[in-house]
């Protein structure tokens, strides 16, 4: 399937506009105003911001999430997911969720020292931590700053159990610590393949590895005995909805052994972001696209309701789960994630010994 934009993107970028930040009472213009001498530079390189934070694990209180412990080491990512929705987070830093969220990356060489601290807390127990829960840990910049290493050398050393999610398959620079964190049932590998058709996912994930490289590294994870899930999420009704069997099968005829989804939802600013960047690249679809996206979210483009948020409800989402579901039964029976040991823990101090 043949896809053809209208507008001259930004090169390498997903989001064409940077969206009015809640937070502040200016606004971006591009347009020329009195005054303005040069024209307004859209297309920056990007930025790196440094912050010092003081603790660098965060806990979700969300019911449908609960007890998710996370670690972000990038706030803002590179790859350009046009529906990331960790787009909204970056607000919070007086920036934008539309270009500047791809271009204006704040990192946290702190995050392994942090860790390590938090570890040897008195009476601390170990509980799985989520690599990353909000933007990715193995975005390009990774591959430099070797943030996320050092924080597996943490786990691997504390023996603590670690959860991975990415769309880069940057982690098999790390096959090393992985392959040893697998051996002690102590990592869980979440791969996102958003869809197979390189033309929309170049469009949908601009500075993503192709689902190829992502497949690949399925398959290399898998043979060094590293339990890998594959993440279908997010669906797009109209987009890449129809893919979703195919990607669970060619997933798992590379090792995986266990599949998730989460259906698409246009919260905060990433409605304005999706909308205008859908008229851009898929004029004759877009609006279909939309009204599909409203057809899973009680006719909104977002949904907040804790418990359907994620998976959508009516008959346009009922029918993606029942396609998920029927290709999770014909390409992973009897599989499954194994479980975490946590018993194997231990910090500075020394194992804690139990009397039972």
């Amino acid at each position: 399937m043949a896809f053809e934009a209208n507008h001259d993107f930004f090169k390498g970028r997903g989001a064409q506009v940077n969206t009015h930040n809640k937070f502040l009472q200016n606004k971006y213009v591009a347009e020329h105003i009195e005054g303005l001498d040069e024209p307004l530079l859209l297309n920056s390189k990007t930025q790196i911001f440094e912050e010092n934070p003081k603790q660098i694990v965060s806990k979700s209180n969300s019911p449908d999430i609960s007890h998710m412990h996370s670690i972000n080491p990038y706030q803002g990512c590179e790859h350009g997911c046009i529906y990331c929705y960790a787009r909204n987070s970056h607000e919070y830093y007086g920036f934008s969720a539309g270009l500047d969220f791809e271009r204006k990356i704040i990192v946290k060489r702190n995050a392994p020292e942090l860790l390590e601290a938090y570890f040897n807390r008195r009476r601390y127990q170990p509980t799985p931590i989520v690599l990353s829960g909000n933007t990715d840990c193995y975005q390009p910049l990774e591959r430099d700053l070797k943030i996320t290493r050092r924080l597996l050398e943490v786990f691997l050393q504390y023996k603590h159990p670690v959860s991975i999610i990415t769309k880069n398959n940057l982690i098999l620079r790390d096959l090393d610590i992985v392959t040893e964190l697998a051996k002690l049932n102590l990592i869980h590998v979440n791969i996102s393949i958003t869809s197979l058709d390189e033309q929309l996912r170049q469009k949908l994930e601009p500075r993503t590895v192709t689902s190829v490289g992502r497949l690949n590294a399925v398959e290399k994870l898998s043979q060094k005995g590293v339990p890998v899930r594959v993440m279908t999420a997010p669906i797009i009704p109209g987009l890449n909805s129809n893919e979703v069997p195919a990607i669970i099968k060619a997933a798992a005829k590379r090792g995986a052994v266990a599949a998730g989804f989460t259906m698409v939802r246009l919260n905060g600013a990433i409605a304005e972001i999706f909308t205008d960047w859908i008229h851009k690249t898929f004029p004759d679809r877009a609006d279909k696209v939309l009204n599909l996206i409203r057809q899973t979210h009680d006719g909104h483009l977002n949904d907040s309701e804790f418990g359907r948020r994620m998976s959508g409800d009516g008959e346009v989402a009922e029918s993606i789960q029942q396609l998920y579901r029927m290709a999770c039964k014909r390409y992973l029976a009897d599989r499954d994630m194994p479980a975490y040991d946590l018993t194997l823990f231990t910090p500075k101090t020394g194992r804690q010994v139990t009397l039972f």
